[in-house]
């Protein structure tokens, strides 16, 4: 079993921690300072307490889950001895080289390096180190504890060992991992996100629906059978023929705008960001906030249970 460390404790970094921990495997995770620490740790107990009201696991195995993990603000301390580092910095490439430096100069060179990156390339981000092929990139996605996909990314230096390493650390957490073998931006999981993301703001725009029918005709059709099957499924399963003569009257009048539609740039400019600023496309107050978050947690933990029955 490799020992694991990870660099950086905000919310991916402990979620993370935490869906380690939970596989039985012992975690140690880097932070700023105690303050970093705190939030970490009260984080994470929160989340372990949801768990347990949902069912997953009780308290006696949520306590285990909890002590399997060990927080330092030494990076030194983290590092050492560690055969499997995954970094969960800011999303500023310079800084992540610069980390990466740090912990060259620490770990053997026969150390796992990995990025939670959710856009870098493995190869950019990879340019200085001094051993590129034990560098990948592993994007778990947020809730890190609750969503099984994580998507594996290999730079152009990236040896087999190293991907084989990383698909079996990930296997062993009861993750789905998924190799993606050629570098695009945004990978897999963000380019259809986004894609779709795109045509509703473009649909919003010009005026075709309101927001909450625009959201309605996602949650209440495909949203109902992307959990069984994606999109290359759903087109077999309704046959290719019709998807293609679909697709050559369709794509020509699809949205292909380069940058953010007008409702969107709009209330970005206005500061209104969404949930954390208490308005975006819609207000958010508490207890809406609370409300929404929580039915998704609970949806979200829902799918893990029949993950884990299979």
């Amino acid at each position: 079993m490799e020992k694991l460390a990870i660099i950086g404790c905000g919310t991916m970094g402990h979620s993370i921690a935490l869906s380690a921990a939970w596989a039985g495997i012992e975690v140690k995770i880097s932070g700023v300072n105690e303050q970093d620490l705190a939030t970490a740790d009260k984080g994470l107990r929160n989340k372990l307490t949801v768990m347990v009201h949902n069912d997953l696991f009780n308290e006696a195995m949520a306590e285990e889950i909890r002590m399997r993990i060990e927080f330092s603000t030494s990076l030194e301390e983290v590092v050492q001895g560690a055969t499997f580092i995954i970094e969960v910095i800011p999303e500023h490439s310079q800084m992540k080289r610069e980390l990466y430096k740090e912990i060259e100069a620490i770990c053997g060179k026969d150390t796992v390096l990995a990025s939670n990156t959710s856009g870098f390339t493995p190869t950019s981000l990879a340019v200085e180190m001094e051993y590129p092929n034990r560098f990948i990139v592993t994007h778990f996605w947020n809730p890190g504890h609750l969503i099984p996909l994580v998507e594996v990314v290999k730079g152009e230096k990236t040896d087999q060992e190293t991907i084989e390493r990383a698909m079996n650390l990930l296997n062993e957490m009861n993750k789905k991992p998924i190799l993606i073998n050629k570098e695009v931006p945004g990978f897999i999981g963000n380019r259809l996100q986004y894609a779709l993301f795109r045509e509703a703001q473009s649909l919003l725009d010009e005026g075709v629906a309101t927001k909450e029918d625009i959201d309605a005709a996602v949650t209440y059709s495909i949203g109902r059978r992307l959990p069984i099957t994606g999109p290359l499924m759903t087109a077999d399963m309704g046959g290719l023929d019709v998807f293609s003569a679909i697709s050559n009257y369709l794509f020509e009048d699809l949205s292909n705008e380069s940058k953010s539609g007008v409702h969107l740039s709009n209330l970005v400019n206005q500061k209104k960001f969404g949930d954390k600023s208490g308005e975006g496309f819609y207000m958010w107050d508490q207890e809406t906030s609370e409300t929404i978050n929580a039915e998704r947690e609970k949806t979200l933990i829902h799918f893990l249970k029949n993950d884990r029955k299979e």
